[in-house]
C-alpha cells in the first residue's frame, strides 16, 4: 500500500474501548490479513476502525473484487468463548504483553492468556525437544526445568508429547507457560488434558489463535516463534536431525536469543538435532548452571513510553496489496506438492529474503502452503 494513496500520518493507537478491541480482532481475522498486514495497516490508517473501512477498496484495487471483512459476528462469539473458559486477551500494547515477545519482528498482535498472568511478567527459558523422547531425555528434562524453576525462571514449551510434557510437569508448582498451536480452550493432545488444567494453578496456558480452533500441522512452526520470543534462551534436550524442535531454535537465532542443547550419543536418531546444534555453535548444557551461566543479566523492563509507541511500526518497503498479491502467486506458482527449500524458493524468486518472509507467513495462516521440518515448503493439499 503505497503513501500516495493513503496519506493519513496518524500514528497507529492502541486499543482503549471493547469497540476498539472488536476492531483490532475483526481486522486480525479479516481474510488475507495476516500479522505483517495487521500491522501496515495499523500503521497507515491510524486505528482498526478505519483500516477497516478501507480495506475492502484497498482489495478491490488489488484485484479482489468479492472481498468481505471478518463478519463483526465471528469476533463477538470468540469473545463469548473467552468470557466463558475466563481467558484474557492481551493487546501487543497492553503493559501484560511480554516485552521479550513484543521485540520480535512478528509480534502476534493479540493473544489468549488463561491462568496465573503473573508467571508474564518473569524471567523465561524456553524448553523444547522429541515428542517420542528417551526415558533419559524426559529424565534430563525434568531436572533442568526443576533446577531452573528453583532458581527463578518460568518454563516456556508447547505442551506437546515427550520433553514438553516432562519441562511442564516439573515446574507446575514454579510456573510454566504452554503455548498453544490451537485455541487455549482446546486440549491437544487430550492426553495432556489434566496437565493442561493443572498449569493454571501457577502459571499461563498461551495462543494468538481463536478461541476453539483446532490445531493443524500449519499452526504450529507460527507456535514455535513464540515459545522462543517469550524466553532469554531456548534448550533443546532431544531433537531429530529435522524436527519441529530445530525450527523453534532456528527461530531463536533469528530473534537474537541464546540457543542451548543438550548433547546426545551419535547412534540415537533423538540426539541428531542437538548434536548439529552444539557443532554449529549452539552451546553445550551439562546442568542448570551451564543454561543460566548463559543467560543476559535480565530482561530488559517494560519500557516507560506512551503505549501508542509500544505498536510494532509497520515492516520497512510496504508493498501495495496489488504488488502483495503478485507476490504471492509467484510463490504458488513455484511450489507444488514436493517439498522445496525456502531459501531454494527465494533464490528462484529472485526477490529479497525480508519481503519473500512475510509473504510465506500470510499463505500460511491462510492455509495455502505448508511448511514442514527442515525449512521445506509445500502447496496445502
Amino acid at each position: 500500500m503505497s503513501e500516495e494513496t493513503h496519506p493519513s500520518t496518524h500514528p497507529p493507537l492502541p486499543p482503549t474501548t471493547e469497540d476498539d478491541r472488536v476492531s483490532w480482532l475483526r481486522l486480525l481475522r479479516s481474510r488475507r490479513v495476516g500479522v505483517a498486514t495487521f500491522y501496515r495497516l495499523l500503521a497507515e490508517h491510524g486505528t482498526a476502525q478505519a483500516a477497516l473501512a478501507a480495506l475492502p477498496d484497498v482489495a478491490k484495487a488489488a484485484g479482489m473484487d468479492d472481498y468481505t471483512l471478518c463478519p463483526e459476528g465471528v469476533v463477538l462469539a470468540e469473545l463469548r468463548a473467552a468470557r466463558i473458559a475466563g481467558a484474557q486477551m492481551i493487546c501487543v500494547t497492553d503493559p501484560l504483553y511480554p516485552p521479550l515477545l513484543r521485540d520480535i519482528p512478528d509480534p502476534p498482535p493479540i493473544l489468549w492468556a488463561l491462568g496465573d498472568l503473573g508467571a508474564l511478567a518473569r524471567p523465561k527459558i524456553g524448553m523444547v525437544g522429541a515428542r517420542n523422547a528417551s526415558s533419559l531425555g524426559t529424565r534430563m528434562a525434568r531436572a533442568l526445568a526443576g533446577e531452573l524453576s528453583k532458581s527463578g525462571y518460568v518454563i516456556v514449551s508447547g505442551l506437546a508429547r515427550g520433553i514438553d510434557t516432562a519441562a511442564h510437569t516439573a515446574t507446575l508448582e514454579g510456573g510454566t507457560i504452554a503455548v498453544m498451536a490451537g485455541g487455549v480452550d482446546v486440549m491437544y493432545p487430550a492426553e495432556n488434558a489434566k496437565l493442561a488444567g493443572d498449569i493454571l494453578r501457577c502459571g499461563v496456558r498461551l495462543s494468538e489463535m481463536p478461541m476453539g480452533t483446532q490445531p493443524q500441522a500449519r499452526h504450529f512452526p507460527r507456535r514455535n516463534r513464540i515459545i522462543s520470543g517469550l524466553a532469554s534462551a531456548v534448550v533443546v534436550v532431544e531433537a531429530a536431525a529435522k524436527s519441529g524442535s530445530l525450527i523453534t531454535a532456528r527461530d531463536a537465532l533469528d530473534q537474537g536469543r541464546e540457543v542451548l542443547a543438550v548433547p546426545g550419543h551419535p547412534f540415537d536418531a533423538r540426539a541428531a538435532g542437538c548434536n548439529m546444534l552444539i557443532r554449529d555453535g549452539a552451546r553445550l548444557v551439562r546442568s542448570a548452571a551451564d543454561v543460566i551461566e548463559a543467560l543476559p543479566a535480565a530482561e530488559p523492563a517494560q519500557p516507560d513510553l506512551p503505549l501508542e509507541t509500544a505498536i510494532p511500526p509497520a515492516p520497512p518497503q510496504t508493498r501495495t496489496l496489488q504488488e502483495t498479491a503478485d507476490l504471492h502467486g509467484r510463490i504458488l506458482g513455484r511450489l507444488g506438492p514436493s517439498p522445496l527449500a525456502e531459501d531454494q524458493l527465494i533464490r528462484d524468486l529472485g526477490t529479497p529474503a525480508r519481503a519473500v518472509a512475510p509473504a510465506l507467513i500470510d499463505l500460511e495462516l491462510d492455509g495455502r502452503i505448508r511448511r514442514q521440518a527442515g525449512g521445506l515448503l509445500s502447496l496445502a493439499e
